[in-house]
């Protein structure tokens, strides 16, 4: 496939210092400010343990402000430095004289971590600013003298446009890190794959966002049919006229903004692709943690909907079968409760037997996915929730196009 972005491929790193931008945002125990899932971090280990022949400072953020996990990165490095078997230094400040002092202080192989990036205004402030403009900001003007390369290995924040992300690309001859590069080749690869039926499984209660999906995958042809779950099904059977009932719609009206357009895109999106977006032909309520199945004609009913009913997942399951790509994102049902997993378990297990190229994203899912153990029998498990949907959806994802301007600006400098 040809590229138009640097990867590690193009550079020889070994002796220089690096820059690397991850995404480690990780949950945390508000109580023990422990780290209760190191997954993310995981994810990022070869693209570190590649560059041991450099000086490697890593940039991340960790939550937002106002969150109870909003912290230092100082457990990251921890986590970080015992996964690789060696010290791993975190320095609590970001563009400071200590950052600088870190820097310069450095040897081969020596991985730092600084400080979190969204302690900083600017990281902010300036989101969406031109590049020239970030450029600017104190964290890539004090940083970038101090580094050769900048490796972008942030896929899960592809979707935001920050200074510590895309900024450095104009002053740096910048790379996709090996998730970045695993991630972009995988998901072209399940786009550009030619074999039919091609399938999207959209769930979860981000609706409004899987919505933009169905209509992109739709109108460009890129699926056959798209099987609806969760909150999208909800969406959709409402503008099929089925009132799935007030503890429902009131939920999914909290959930999705413009209820009432989201609402008219999907009676639109039915009438235009008929027989192509399939809904649930039974559901489960959660009747005080008690599953209590029905068929759609019964509802509206006084409990909420929690999963889908056995009818829907055998029909969904056939259709995996018979599926030769297969994309999936967001949980079938309420996957955290036990009595309504049965949606979400189905439907991924049938994913990782499927003779068929498959993807999977979203939080909800990888975690679900990581839960039942089928991580290694799906071709690719995504890092991405937000940048993953977009991408599905059509939309140029900043950091990907902050790579692009770094490969016009710096291919002369490659080897």
């Amino acid at each position: 496939m040809a590229r138009d972005f640097f990867t590690m491929d193009d550079f020889d790193l070994s002796g220089r210092t690096v820059l690397l931008r991850v995404d480690i945002n990780s949950p945390i125990d508000p109580a023990t400010g422990e780290l209760l899932n190191d997954a993310r971090i995981r994810e990022h280990l070869t693209t570190i343990r590649e560059l041991r022949g450099s000086k490697v400072v890593l940039l991340a953020h960790q939550s937002r402000p106002g969150k109870d996990d909003f912290t230092t990165l100082e457990v990251h490095a921890d986590r970080i430095g015992a996964l690789l078997g060696r010290p791993v230094q975190y320095v609590p400040s970001l563009f400071g004289r200590p950052a600088i002092d870190a820097i310069d202080a450095m040897h081969l192989g020596d991985v730092i971590v600084l400080e979190n990036t969204r302690f900083y205004s600017e990281e902010d402030a300036l989101a969406d600013a031109k590049l020239e403009k970030m450029a600017k900001t104190h964290i890539v003007s004090r940083l970038a003298p101090h580094a050769d390369y900048f490796v972008l290995d942030a896929f899960a924040a592809a979707h935001r446009a920050q200074p510590s992300l895309v900024g450095f690309c104009e002053v740096l001859p910048s790379l996709a890190g090996r998730v970045m590069e695993r991630e972009l080749t995988m998901l072209a690869q399940a786009v550009q794959q030619p074999e039919r039926p091609k399938i999207a499984l959209l769930g979860g209660v981000k609706a409004d966002d899987s919505i933009a999906v169905a209509r992109h995958m739709l109108e460009k042809d890129l699926v056959d049919s798209v099987l609806t779950s969760g909150g999208v099904a909800n969406l959709f059977l409402d503008a099929a006229g089925i009132d799935p009932g007030k503890p429902t719609t009131d939920f999914m009206r909290r959930e999705v903004e413009d209820y009432e357009a989201h609402r008219a895109m999907c009676k639109e999106l039915l009438a235009r692709f008929p027989g192509r977006i399939f809904r649930p032909t039974d559901v489960v309520l959660d009747d005080e943690g008690t599953r209590r199945p029905v068929p759609v004609s019964a509802l509206p009913a006084k409990w909420p909907v929690y999963d889908i009913g056995l009818d829907t997942i055998a029909h969904y399951v056939e259709e995996i079968r018979r599926a030769k790509t297969i994309f999936f994102n967001g949980p079938a049902g309420v996957f955290e409760l036990e009595p309504f997993s049965v949606g979400t378990r189905e439907l991924l297990t049938a994913i990782a037997e499927a003779d068929a190229f498959s993807i999977v994203g979203g939080g909800h899912t990888v975690a679900a996915v990581e839960q039942l153990g089928l991580s290694d029998r799906i071709d690719h498990v995504s890092t991405g929730g937000g940048a993953l949907i977009n991408f599905l959806a059509g939309k140029e994802l900043p950091l990907v196009t902050a790579l692009k301007h770094s490969y016009k600006k710096f291919a002369k400098t490659n080897k």
